[in-house]
């Protein structure tokens, strides 16, 4: 049984089953092996003596202040009691200290203590991500209860300890067969055999993270396979308690391999999954959850409040009046079934990234995300917890077996690992080797690619707050860099300059994510904002500093750059301005110059004298008139040297000529009437005053890619920019984005 599926959004969550209302408590992000805010965590290996948990102490926090946001609880079936839910909420700067108590409001004036677990904090401090849980005493069917968060006093704590559940009863098991060996692993052995990463505390929820090798009847392990689990216990409650059963095939270490085997998994004696046959990818992995008493998981939709993550800024300023309708988010349900979900599936995802054109996983977030944001419709949710489960399945996952963590090369010993397969032989590193070299093992049906890499699993760990989504970031971030030369990508300094420039703006974007929204007491934390750091350092010095056009465009300087863009799309660079606009938006400073130097070229394409707005988002423009030569010193010359010639392109990339009735394209008035007769002849549909190129009324056509550009820059300040968005916002053929919202941005 699929978690998921009963489940539904941003829910989060969580949850199961009955019991007594619980206090908040502080958890200022727990890291491996420890607990803080007092919570203590028995060594393992040893049996308590004490019960199972200390009775926590119920009191009723003094609500202090006004609501911070809302959520709301939506029942998705019967009448529920004692229901509990987990979320991840993120907080404005200042708005929420960690030491703060956070309390739900309901609205017959019940006060509903909450246990919050503080996960990142802002740079002055304050909590920007948590995750909170709490016990609902009724949901009746039909019913959605609102809950205002407000501060409050902390509550008291209570002290749970792994062990105690598994003398309460829980067992689960791992099994594969493979080649007619069984090798399994057991909860019992996982908690036995390491030290657990303890990631909730406090009397309503706890959650420890645990793995073992799957080993045969002889205890031999496998070379590659591991198993894990995740156990969320709400130990206020009977038996209530999720288990997530993780298999992993994503060794650093040792050589890669495809593996086929059949599976099952237990709970409790009990079979919650099992399949025949399966095919599991080199560096990769799955994860399916399972209750302790599934007759009692919550039928709930959890509801964030979407005008308050917006105002965050840890998701950009999408315009609300796009939501999806019924057709959209109908459509939208239809993109996944179940041939496309469950174990080494990707969803809605496409399975060979390097597809062109424009397509609902390619943006800023993936449509599905930006829907389900706009609507909080268990549709659109499905589909994106779909491409967050299927993001295990892609051949990118590399686990430091010295570390336990995705492989980091900030050192001397990983600084030159590469993924790239023509790279191979080189050194003592095994990435990306394969068993007796024997290439069948590389086989996947899934082909990654930065230049059209999805946001998979941001926007659903920072929701749900479960940790695989976390560790699913943060492998997706660390492998970036790495399918390059590694002098390409600074020797272990995770630069991304080599890649296409669409490459290097969904990179980024993916880095800042992971840098933002990573605890503080993570491991990886400092690798990542520091990576990010070095990313910026580079564009900073060989673009603002370096000043190596005027036009404020990618174009290729700097040692190991990308260098292809003699005649390149600027939607292209969109993104890229796009990106260094969201890390600004982030908190990440560093890239504040960044943004200011690029919002030049968008703007430029809508203001500048000489360049007609109506083409600045064709397809191709022609920035210098070769690839070893510098870029044009005026916008005036790139118009000039892209439509001025006896020849241009259509938006459908036909080459047509630039001449009717014996006038150039060049010298038409812009937004005339006779430009766009002339626009209209040569693509065979009438063009209106005021269309831009690019299929202008297409929610993924160019004028939609440079929104997100245009938008930034427009917030960076400046009448050039305000000038340019006005222009913008005042063209003919607008899209309708409620079919692929990811581009519909707007200043904030």
């Amino acid at each position: 049984m699929r978690f998921i599926a009963v489940l539904s959004v941003a829910a989060l969550l969580v949850a199961c089953g009955g019991g007594g209302a619980s206090g908040a408590s502080t958890d200022s992000a727990v890291s491996l092996a420890t607990v803080s805010s007092g919570h203590a965590l028995t060594p393992i290996g040893t049996t308590p003596t004490t019960p199972v948990v200390t009775p926590p102490v119920v009191t009723t926090p003094t609500v202090i202040g006004t609501p911070l946001t809302d959520v709301r609880l939506e029942s998705t079936g019967s009448a529920q009691t004692n229901m509990p839910f987990t979320f991840g909420q993120v907080f404005t700067p200042g708005a929420l200290s960690v030491t703060d108590g956070v309390a739900a409001k309901l609205a017959d004036g019940t006060v509903l203590p909450l246990q919050i677990n503080v996960k990142a904090t802002h740079a002055d401090g304050s909590v920007r991500h948590a995750i909170i849980s709490g016990v609902l005493p009724s949901l009746a069917a039909g019913q959605t209860q609102t809950l205002n968060l407000v501060k409050s006093t902390p509550s008291a704590t209570a002290t749970v300890t792994l062990q105690g559940l598994l003398s309460a009863g829980l067992t689960g098991k791992t099994t594969i067969s493979l080649n007619g060996v069984k090798y399994s692993a057991t909860l019992a052995d996982a908690v036995a055999q390491s030290t657990p990463i303890a990631w909730l505390s406090g009397t309503v929820a706890n959650e420890w993270i645990v793995s073992a090798p799957l080993k045969d009847a002889n205890g031999n392990a496998h070379p590659q396979l591991t198993a894990r689990f995740d156990v969320r216990w709400y130990s206020g409650l009977n038996k209530q308690a999720r288990v997530e059963f993780v298999v992993e095939n994503n060794k650093t270490w040792v050589p890669g391999i495809k593996v086929n085997y059949d599976v099952n998994l237990e709970l409790n004696g009990q079979s919650v999954y099992s399949k025949t046959g399966m095919d599991h990818y080199h560096h990769s992995r799955w994860h399916q959850y399972a209750w302790w008493d599934a007759s009692r998981q919550p039928a709930v939709n959890v509801k964030l409040n979407t005008a308050y993550l917006i105002a965050t800024k840890a998701v950009p300023n999408y315009d609300t009046s796009f939501a999806p309708g019924e057709g959209e988010l109908s459509s939208m349900a239809q993109s996944i079934n179940g041939g496309n979900t469950g174990p080494m599936t990707i969803g809605p995802v496409t399975a060979y990234m390097p597809t062109t054109g424009g397509r609902n996983d390619i943006g800023s977030l993936p449509s599905w995300s930006v829907m389900w944001l706009l609507s909080m419709d268990q549709r659109a949710w499905k589909v994106m917890m779909a491409a967050a489960d299927g993001a295990g399945s892609w051949s990118i996952h590399y686990r430091d077996e010295k570390t336990g963590r995705p492989v980091r090369t900030d050192n001397d010993t990983n600084k030159n690992i590469t993924t790239h397969f023509n790279l191979r032989d080189r050194g003592p590193l095994p990435v990306p080797r394969y068993v007796n070299d024997d290439l069948g093992h590389s086989w996947t049906p899934y082909t990654d690619d930065t230049a059209h890499q999805p946001s998979l699993d941001y926007l659903p760990y920072l929701v749900t707050g479960d940790y695989y989504y976390l560790e699913e970031l943060q492998f997706w971030a660390a492998s970036n860099p790495l399918g390059t030369d590694p002098n390409n990508s600074g020797n272990g300094r995770g630069l991304v300059r080599w890649l296409q420039v669409r490459g290097q703006a969904w990179s980024l974007r993916t880095l800042g994510q992971v840098a933002y929204i990573t605890p503080d007491a993570d491991p990886m934390k400092d690798y990542f904002v520091q990576q990010l750091g070095n990313n910026l350092d580079f564009y900073k010095q060989t673009y603002v500093v370096g000043q190596p056009n005027k036009l404020g465009a990618y174009d290729g300087s700097g040692e190991g750059a990308f260098n292809d863009a003699d005649n390149f799309g600027a939607w292209q660079d969109d993104f890229l301005t796009w990106s260094f606009g969201y890390l600004s938006e982030l908190g990440f400073n560093k890239a504040d110059p960044i943004v200011q130097w690029k919002a030049k070229y968008p703007v430029g394409r809508m203001t500048a004298p000489g360049f007609c707005w109506v083409g600045a988002s064709a397809y191709i423009l022609n920035i210098r008139p070769s690839r070893s030569a510098p870029l044009y010193d005026s916008f005036a010359g790139v118009y000039a040297a892209t439509f001025g010639g006896d020849m241009m392109f259509n938006d459908d990339m036909r080459v047509v000529s630039t001449s009717r009735n014996g006038k150039k394209f060049v010298d038409m008035t812009c937004g005339s009437n006779e430009q766009a007769d002339f626009l209209g002849s040569i693509n065979g549909y009438e063009w209106q005053v005021g269309r831009m190129m690019g299929y202008a009324d297409g929610a993924m056509g160019y004028p939609a890619n440079m929104q997100p550009a245009l938008a930034v820059a427009a917030q960076m300040g400046g009448a050039d920019a305000k000038k340019a968005w006005t222009i913008f916002t005042n063209r003919t053929a607008k899209p309708n984005y409620r079919s692929a919202p990811q581009w519909a941005i707007l200043p904030r």
